[in-house]
């Protein structure tokens, strides 16, 4: 169960929820701000059902209404992430010990965010996404599991570690979108599977001060350039296929991408102590994602939220894109008045959405709509407005900024962590005709959804 239950959380529910009306929330009150958020985070965690008689600690259920296809392994990764920042912004306690429990689980026999459970369908970014939980909690200090547990610091180092490895030679570099070469996929180099990386590699560099990470993250900066995924104006495509040479980039745009790569460079401009070239790169980045992604200074997912045509994953990208600009005003302080307001604006709008569902509160995607529900509910809906709203907790209290080895860092780091990872595929269990077709079928309904919704705007 969650540890205490009927705190923040509850008294949110009591004291402040309304069954017909939207999220009430006053961004000039650090109260009302923390309550809105508890309500939208109880209301996310009534889909989790890791912790109950019978449920996988860590993953999340199908959504309705095709709950054998499940949310994907690595949305339940980012969750946790968004979680510990709810507690870092608010200091609700109510879910950390689920949390810990729930990363702690799915760590994988060597402890690098592979377990074989989930081979059939490992995507690099997929295991990058746990990695980049485990790095923010070590960055937080979020609480330490017990040490025959692999620490915080430790995972992130060995997801780093195992795929700085995998960049090959095909389109001059660059990482896979998938890890294993039966996988459909395998194919096809993508912005969020290399940004992730670059990611993971520019906070390690910063938490530890290797520059060994730096280096890596210089290399794949100049990769994603080079091969045309990120453009001379900072825009970023999603991928392309190896066979081409990567020259059928797939132009469009998400929001995650840009939100994974400009905090990146964010700790970069921090790591290098705001240095004019990671400036140049973090302010073009910054500036070509409100101009795309904040119309009318409110966050939209442009690719699919028009219409609606979102995938289960779509709904989730603005909880990264907020909260890590949000963070990227911590390492960056100049970008502050730059970012906030837009922080401000979409927080009202994301909370007046949070108006459907049987209890009247469920969040939709569309918050340029208001009161005027959009008629999605799930957790990535739920996980993008109780996000954006807890980065305004930043005006009031002092939020922290992301901790290092030298500034209260308290996560003890392992630099060899996953060299015990099976990076033969052949020495993994192969998996079965249908084990292999299912996750074919998959990542093959992934990419044909992509195609087929976004391949008109490929050029």
């Amino acid at each position: 169960m969650f540890s205490g239950f009927f705190s923040r959380a509850a008294a949110a529910l009591l004291l402040g929820g309304h069954l017909a009306s939207a999220i009430d929330l006053d961004l000039n009150s650090p109260d009302s701000i923390k309550n809105a958020a508890a309500t939208i985070a109880y209301d996310m965690m009534t889909y989790y059902k890791g912790n109950q008689s019978g449920g996988i600690p860590g993953v999340l259920p199908g959504p309705p209404p095709n709950p054998t296809w499940g949310y994907y392994w690595w949305e339940s990764g980012a969750m946790w992430g968004a979680l510990i920042d709810y507690w870092h912004y608010t200091g609700d306690t109510s879910y950390n010990d689920v949390i810990e429990q729930g990363i702690q689980f799915q760590v994988g026999e060597h402890d690098d965010m592979m377990p074989s459970n989930w081979s059939q369908s490992m995507g690099n970014d997929d295991q990058a996404f746990w990695g980049m939980t485990a790095m923010l909690a070590a960055e937080t200090n979020f609480q330490n599991p017990p040490p025959n547990q692999p620490s915080w610091l430790s995972l992130a180092q060995a997801v780093f570690n195992t795929q700085a490895v995998r960049p090959d030679n095909t389109c001059g570099g660059g990482l896979r979108w998938q890890v294993y070469p039966y996988l459909t996929g395998y194919d096809y180099k993508n912005s969020i599977a290399n940004g992730c990386f670059f990611n993971i590699g520019a906070r390690l560099a910063r938490y530890t001060g290797n520059d060994s990470y730096a280096q890596h993250v210089e290399v794949i900066w100049d990769w994603i350039r080079s091969v045309g995924l990120m453009d001379e104006d900072y825009r970023i495509y999603d991928g392309a296929h190896i066979e081409t040479n990567c020259t059928d980039i797939n132009k469009v745009q998400f929001s995650y991408n840009m939100a994974v790569w400009t905090l990146g460079a964010a700790n970069m401009y921090n790591y290098t102590n705001g240095s004019e070239i990671w400036k140049g790169r973090l302010d073009g980045l910054i500036n070509s994602t409100l101009d795309t992604f904040f119309p009318n200074g409110i966050a939209y997912e442009v690719a699919c939220e028009p219409k609606l045509t979102c995938t289960t994953d779509m709904y989730s990208f603005k909880s990264y894109l907020t909260r890590w600009l949000a963070t990227t005003t911590q390492l960056a302080p100049y970008t502050y008045d730059t970012i906030m307001p837009v922080l401000k604006t979409s927080a009202v709008a994301a909370a007046k959405q949070c108006s459907g569902g049987a209890n009247g509160r469920m969040c939709g995607l569309s918050w340029s709509k208001g009161t005027d529900w959009d008629g999605t509910q799930g957790v990535g809906q739920e996980m993008a407005a109780m996000s954006v709203i807890i980065t305004n907790m930043i005006p009031f209290v002092h939020v922290a900024p992301p901790v290092t080895n030298q500034t209260g860092g308290t996560s003890v780091g392992n630099p060899n962590a996953g060299s015990q990872s099976v990076e033969n595929p052949a020495a993994i269990s192969p998996p079965t005709t249908g084990a292999k077709a299912g996750a074919g079928i998959l990542t093959t309904f992934v990419l044909l959804g992509v195609t087929g919704m976004f391949g008109w705007m490929s050029v």
